[in-house]
């Protein structure tokens, strides 16, 4: 039986051919990855004196302060803290 290149069904085969593709660069699952990387931004933000505020905003408020903060050039989360402490301060 002949070997053919575009054969995948043999495996055995093509055991010693190194596949084309990204090589993992972490040993870790992604699903540990994501643990660990929230885990560590949730320290630095705690490091800088950070605290989190969740809050659910219609598409539109949502759309409106993406569009805010790109034509800014700051982040969404610094705009509402902008506005925040804008409104705090003149109600004050």
């Amino acid at each position: 039986m002949a070997k053919e290149s575009t054969d995948r069904t043999t495996i055995d085969l093509f055991a010693n051919e190194k596949r084309r593709g990204r090589p993992r660069s972490n040993p870790l699952p992604r699903e540990q990855q994501l643990r660990v990387n929230k885990r560590n931004q949730i320290k630095r933000d705690r490091e800088k004196g950070l605290k989190r505020i969740e809050l659910k905003v219609s598409q539109e408020l949502y759309d409106a302060l993406n569009e805010k903060a790109s034509d800014s050039n700051i982040s969404r989360s610094q705009l509402i803290e902008i506005i925040l402490q804008d409104t705090l301060t003149r109600q004050y």
